[in-house]
């Protein structure tokens, strides 16, 4: 049992993204064609998170041409890029399933505003290793 926990953290993510329920997310999503490789943004609303140590997910939907889509990403995968929190949602739920069937204006959330929107749009940036210049020769 042991070697799973292992296993396990060796594949999570030191630094994840902070955001929560109800959010509007770009998720930055790495596409392998071939053998190129590039980022695709899929932005839409956090509708759910599932916890279960390396298996965490969190579903976004969004409405492209009419359509809901509805998409899960696995927190700790190598293919995400990053999570990019564009506005803080305000709502009183754990499951935003209810969602799904509302149209138009009925299906927007609140925006959260003040103090804990704040909080919660903190970007934490990664540090920077620092760059030596070369000595001049004079």
């Amino acid at each position: 049992m042991n070697e799973i926990r292992q296993i396990e953290a060796a594949q999570m993510k030191s630094s994840l993204d902070e955001f929560r329920i109800g959010d509007t997310v770009k998720v930055h999503f790495k596409i392998v064609e071939g053998t190129t490789e590039r980022i695709q943004i899929y932005e839409g609303l956090v509708i759910a998170v599932k916890n279960s140590r390396t298996g965490k997910t969190f579903t976004v939907r969004k409405n492209s041409y009419g359509v809901g889509v509805e998409r899960i990403f696995p927190v700790h995968s190598p293919r995400i890029a990053g999570v990019e929190v564009t506005r803080a949602g305000k709502v009183r739920r754990s499951k935003l399933y209810y969602i799904r069937e509302k149209i138009g204006k009925g299906a927007k959330i609140k925006e959260l505003l003040g103090p804990k929107a704040a909080r919660s749009r903190a970007v934490v940036a990664p540090p920077v290793a620092a760059v030596q210049e070369p000595a001049a020769n004079t």
